[in-house]
């Protein structure tokens, strides 16, 4: 038969030999490296006999389905040795995940962190002894009989077709149901480390029983295993949900609930230094202020079509039939169409730019809310451009200027990727409008994203129900990818509303809405922050950028002297004049990132100078008032 390689070659080989066989013939190093392969596209294991001619590609670690091979193998080695010690355990389910994998249990008795000890040595037992992992293909019936004591995994046979066969995964004496493919032996994993344990609803309902899930992870080399696991700890540290309540940023209550998290004076500070910065950048740029109402009857998410398709995500106040039902708004977009619609509104006024700081609520599940990323209060800077066609495109650009200048302040302009997120025409349900109107506003849109030279990945089924949208994106120490801002074309609720415009030639016209965002979601915004600068946040944005340090009780009217004189000048400043030894003040500055420390002792007084330490550059020596005040306010100023 002849087989088409990865590079194209075609090459002869014996009818009927397994992938395996055909790496070996290719390359022996190929074969100790291959860890699955691809018939014809489709994944097999390397003990799959190949017939005909067929494209070949083998698969190593280096590959991503190669990993995911290895580490759901790896899956099943936990699973095999958590049955051995805990024997009356239920399995679920165990898949690869993106550097890693896990397997949730239902335990008769709970296991603690302590106990993974124990999970890896009898891990490492298995794999030692290089049990080959063999593929058993039965019927329903047989499946059921091999699964009688494993109410989790009956249930899920239960739902396949009857005619279906269904496979197993065999290694030693354990038996688990899978659709694989394996690596041939448990001998193939190289490092491995269990990670952590936390609580999964069986199939992610929270109606359902809360079960064990245990973490791992596993490379094909010692060192890779080693350095990402000291990726993990330096990420652990930089954790926005972990710095933020240690530096006092934010907390949450269990009696206030999931998903609505408290800003302390550190985060309030900093949410009002960026929101300033926001409303001021806007209004420079041509965009109006509205403030509008946190709720409204459910008329007028009717029209919008946010009751049809968002409802589910809405906190609503009464039911279906009462004279009034009121929600609160997951979004601001109708409410700012009701100020265009007051007044006729004529294309010389066009484009108007509305924008609003937020506050926006979305009924997300208790399972999906982390820390100041996912939340159910959250405060957005929203905002719409009301346009001509003539002036969509120029209007997008300027929005996504503005976006750029918001990153590049912040420092994440190089932190950020984007997505051209676009219908799904096969789910219809989802979206507003026709299929030939979807398509001419993708097409807008993807040509106003080539002409602004902008590199993006296309995503299906990722758009707003009303209209395509350039998702800006970025990812958490852990490589969590979420959307942090958005910029969406709209050619369908100005009709829905019946927003109009008088054109040059005297007819109503409906305009085009661009929606938009500056900053995204000030809290997810907040919590990549702090996890970028790792709580040592530039100047222009840290609650505190100088605390003024007295040496002796003597100094300490000098000292809160200065400190009031840059809070005078607009620097947030504190004192610290408690009676303590100097090397404990500076210790707890460096603690709390307070960029500048300014210490003052009786050399200092009496010289009319100050001593400063810098939290990036260290002791800077001593210095006149007016020196450090300038060198602050500069750097202030350039916001770098």
């Amino acid at each position: 038969m002849k087989l088409t390689l990865k590079d194209g070659s075609v090459r002869d080989f014996a009818d009927g030999i397994t992938a395996l066989e055909a790496a070996a013939s290719i390359s022996e190093g190929l074969a100790r490296a291959a860890v699955a392969a691809k018939v014809d596209g489709r994944l097999v294991g390397l003990d799959y006999k190949i017939e005909g001619d067929r494209r070949l590609e083998i698969l190593t670690f280096n590959d991503e389905e190669g990993k995911e091979v290895y580490r759901h193998t790896c899956a099943h080695v936990l699973a095999h040795a958590v049955k051995s010690i805990y024997p009356t355990c239920k399995l679920a389910i165990g898949p690869a995940i993106k550097n890693g994998f896990y397997y949730d249990f239902d335990f008769r008795t709970p296991i603690t962190s302590a106990d993974l000890e124990k999970i890896e040595k009898e891990m490492a037992r298995i794999i030692k002894a290089n049990l080959p992992i063999k593929r058993m293909e039965v019927s329903k019936g047989e499946a059921l009989k091999l699964m009688r004591e494993e109410s989790y995994k009956q249930e899920l046979i239960h739902e396949l077709p009857g005619d279906e066969v269904i496979s197993f995964y065999k290694q030693g004496d354990f038996i688990d149901l899978c659709r694989g493919p394996h690596l041939p032996s448990t001998g193939r994993i190289k490092a491995f480390r269990l990670t952590m344990l936390a609580g999964a609803y069986w199939r992610g309902d929270e109606k359902n029983k809360m079960l064990t899930r245990i973490y791992g992870t596993a490379f094909d080399k010692k060192s890779e295993l080693e350095e990402y696991l000291a990726q993990v700890e330096e990420a652990k540290k930089r954790d926005h949900n972990r710095l933020g309540r240690e530096l006092e940023i934010f907390m949450t209550d269990e009696n206030i609930g999931q998903g609505l998290p408290l800003l302390m004076p550190n985060g309030a500070k900093m949410m009002q230094i960026l929101q300033r910065f926001v409303e001021d950048e806007e209004e420079r740029r041509g965009y109006f202020l509205t403030m509008t109402p946190y709720l409204a009857k459910s008329n007028l998410y009717q029209i919008s079509g946010h009751w049809d398709h968002y409802r589910d995500k809405m906190f609503v106040m009464g039911n279906e039939g009462d004279d009034e039902v009121l929600a609160l708004r997951p979004m601001t977009c109708p409410f700012q169409y009701m100020i265009y619609k007051n007044g006729l509104k004529s294309y010389r006024d066009l484009p108007i730019r509305y924008v609003e700081t937020s506050k926006l609520f979305r009924n997300e599940g208790s399972g999906e809310m982390h820390g100041l990323i996912r939340v159910r209060q959250f405060t957005l800077s929203d905002g719409h451009i009301i346009c001509t066609p003539e002036q969509l495109e120029e209007e997008f650009k300027g929005a996504l200027d503005l976006v750029y200048y918001m990153l590049d302040c912040l420092g994440l302009r190089e932190e950020v990727s984007f997505c051209f997120s676009k219908w799904d025409k096969g789910d219809r349900e989802k979206y507003i409008g026709t299929e030939e109107q979807w398509e001419r506003t993708q097409g807008i849109m993807r040509n106003i994203l080539d002409h602004l030279g902008i590199e993006y990945v296309e995503a299906d089924g990722e758009a707003a129900f009303y209209g395509p949208k350039l998702d800006i994106q970025a990812k958490n120490v852990y490589g969590k990818e979420d959307t942090i801002i958005t910029i969406q074309i709209d050619l369908f609720l100005a009709e829905k509303f019946d927003m109009t415009y008088i054109d040059q030639d005297g007819q109503r016209k409906y305009p085009i809405i661009i929606h938009r965002s500056s900053i995204g979601c000030y809290e997810r915004t907040l919590a990549m922050l702090i996890e970028k600068y790792a709580g040592a946040f530039p100047l222009w944005i840290s609650p505190v950028q100088v605390k003024v340090m007295s040496i002796t009780d003597r100094t300490a009217q000098h000292a809160s002297d200065f400190a009031n004189k840059l809070k005078s000048m607009g620097i947030r400043a504190e004192a610290d004049l408690r009676s303590e030894k100097i090397g404990y003040k500076i210790r707890i500055a460096q603690l709390a990132k307070v960029p500048y420390m300014v210490i003052i002792g009786d050399k200092e007084a009496e010289n009319g100078t100050i001593s400063v330490r810098s939290r990036k550059d260290g002791d800077l020596g001593a210095m006149d008032e007016g020196q450090f005040i300038s060198r602050i306010l500069r750097e202030i100023a350039s916001k770098t």
